[in-house]
């Protein structure tokens, strides 16, 4: 059967775009080839609601503060933009790289997610693993094979094993739909370690510790949720024989039917029965433990009770973004940088930066009046201040210099000479105004050159 398709004008060109799109994107780490090419396949796929390519927070503490507490730094780190950019010697920012590498950092890393998106499920992935790969599933040759090549698809995924030159990784397949284990050469895989792995993944950490009381706790609620009630029940008299035991067992079997039966809870024992409930004090004991790991965990990670809220002031955040934040961003820039960017490109001053925009920790008057002072004493150009917070150079050569653009530079460097402390012999000029040490003593000279020819005039007329 013959098929014949028509295709004018504008048609015509979008489809040589996908068509060349589709053979730039000529290397998969699934299948070595064009993924587009599954197509008529059918899934029998879920909701939303639970979405296959997200990742799943590990060792049982999803519903505890320590995914709170992750979830805060995700949101926070994820919010400062990673760049393909080209810097300066010192690493400041110069210009940014519009790349695919900087399409999938800044809008969308794959399919299915953005490039904050990817950067939220990096750190999540970082913070409850203690390591995370960044793997390139598309790109447009062999890593294996060629040293240098475009990304055009990155994924999160979980490392299962360790080996010299490999990693075996648990990776979304997007044209399954399913996690897959498969072996990447570590050269072109990112591999992120938290630089707080001390203080939340190691196995005594304060965190681990945290999230086992919390564990305990859980245990504890659910027991006491499905009406179970750990009770010593202590009888006035010794059981050691066959007719005791089951008498104490009848006993027992009373008190419990008596609890299920009623309204609130409420049973009657004899007044020689002592009864001692264990889960209470045990509960208790817990609470205190926690409350103390979660203020060590807030310590260690330079994160307050207000920072979790939102109502932490700007000093605060600045040592929260200091102490968690950045180190975080470092950590990730850094990877990428040693990773997807070769040799040369490194040397050629590329790099993957962020840029934390100061306007989010500071009221916009501050950072004006913190850049109108580093400007005027001279401390930093405008354009240095510039690159810190990620804005592009200004071509006006003033801007690399260290001058006060307050004032006008002639009349600085006038206002550099001081007034002489001895102000004798020195006249005032027309204006009323001190001359100074310079004019006053190219006056003289001028006075003496007059002198001198009054001298010689006197001479000639013979007088």
């Amino acid at each position: 059967m013959n098929i014949q398709i028509s295709i004018t004008g504008g048609d015509e060109r979008s489809m040589k775009e996908t068509i060349g799109s589709k053979f730039k994107r000529a290397w998969n780490i699934f299948m070595n080839r064009d993924p587009t090419s599954y197509q008529g396949t059918s899934y029998s796929g879920s909701s939303y609601g639970y979405r296959p390519d997200r990742i799943r927070m590990t060792r049982g503490h999803e519903r505890s503060i320590v995914t709170a507490i992750c979830n805060r730094i995700a949101l926070d780190v994820s919010a400062i933009s990673l760049v393909h950019a080209r810097v300066d010697e010192n690493g400041h920012f110069l210009e940014y790289i519009d790349d695919t590498l900087h399409q999938c950092l800044t809008v969308e890393a794959n399919i299915d997610q953005t490039g904050r998106a990817l950067r939220q499920d990096i750190v999540m992935s970082m913070l409850d693993e203690g390591c995370v790969a960044v793997v390139p599933v598309e790109a447009d040759f062999d890593p294996d094979e060629n040293n240098s090549y475009k990304i055009y698809s990155l994924r999160t995924g979980k490392i299962l094993e360790w080996m010299p030159q490999h990693v075996r990784v648990r990776l979304y397949n997007e044209t399954t739909g399913r996690f897959e284990e498969v072996v990447v050469a570590k050269k072109y895989t990112a591999i992120m370690e938290n630089p707080l792995f001390a203080v939340m993944n190691e196995p005594n950490s304060t965190m681990q510790r945290l999230i086992r009381k919390l564990n305990i706790l859980d245990a504890i609620d659910e027991q006491s949720g499905s009406g179970k009630l750990d009770l010593i029940i202590q009888l006035p008299y010794v059981i050691k024989s066959q007719a005791r035991k089951e008498q104490a067992e009848q006993r027992r079997r009373d008190i419990e039917q008596q609890l299920s039966g009623s309204k609130y809870g409420i049973a009657y024992t004899d007044g020689t029965e002592h009864i001692t409930q264990l889960n209470r004090g045990v509960e208790n004991n817990l609470m205190s433990q926690i409350e103390y790991l979660t203020k060590m965990l807030y310590s260690q990670l330079g994160i307050t009770e207000s920072v979790m809220d939102g109502t932490a002031n700007e000093e605060t955040m600045l040592n929260y973004h200091n102490r968690t934040v950045e180190p975080i961003l470092a950590a990730i820039a850094d990877e990428m940088t040693r990773t997807f960017l070769t040799k040369t490109a490194r040397t050629q001053k590329q790099a993957i930066s962020f840029f934390r925009d100061p306007f989010k920790l500071a009221p916009v008057s501050q950072i004006a009046e913190i850049a109108d002072k580093f400007t005027r004493n001279e401390i930093m150009s405008s354009n240095e201040i510039r690159s810190i917070i990620g804005m592009k150079p200004s071509d006006d050569p003033r801007a690399d210099e260290l001058r006060n653009s307050n004032i006008n530079q002639a009349d600085a460097e006038s206002a550099l000479l001081e007034e002489p402390e001895d102000s004798e012999g020195i006249e005032e000029n027309q204006n009323g105004e001190f001359m100074t040490q310079e004019e006053y003593e190219a006056a003289l000279a001028d006075l003496d050159d007059l002198d001198a020819q009054l001298d010689d005039l006197e001479k000639e007329l013979g007088t």
